[in-house]
């Protein structure tokens, strides 16, 4: 199952990147690059679902719109999305 949820990028004043997950308490990466960051992101976020997923009553919150996000100045949005395989033996 594809899980979208928006990430906030910023890149440091190093030259690194952080993304944040405003949907997701808690769930954040940093990268040396934007590639790093967002290979990182999707990891944390995939962890971050199968997690809750495990969970006997797993509540994934709704995403945010872009409408609902305030940014700041040196920030951007993207939507994020992994791939979640919810039974075993079963390929989407």
């Amino acid at each position: 199952m594809k899980f979208v949820y928006p990430g906030i990028i910023r890149e440091n004043e190093d030259g690194s990147f952080y993304v944040r997950f405003p949907d997701l308490e808690m769930c954040e990466a940093v990268g040396s690059s934007l590639e790093e960051a967002l290979e990182r992101a999707k990891d944390a976020e995939r962890s971050w679902i199968e997690l809750e997923l495990s969970e006997e009553d797993p509540e994934l919150p709704a995403k945010s719109g872009a409408y609902e996000l305030e940014l700041a100045d040196n920030e951007r949005l993207q939507d994020i999305s992994v791939n979640i395989r919810l039974m075993e033996g079963y390929d989407e």
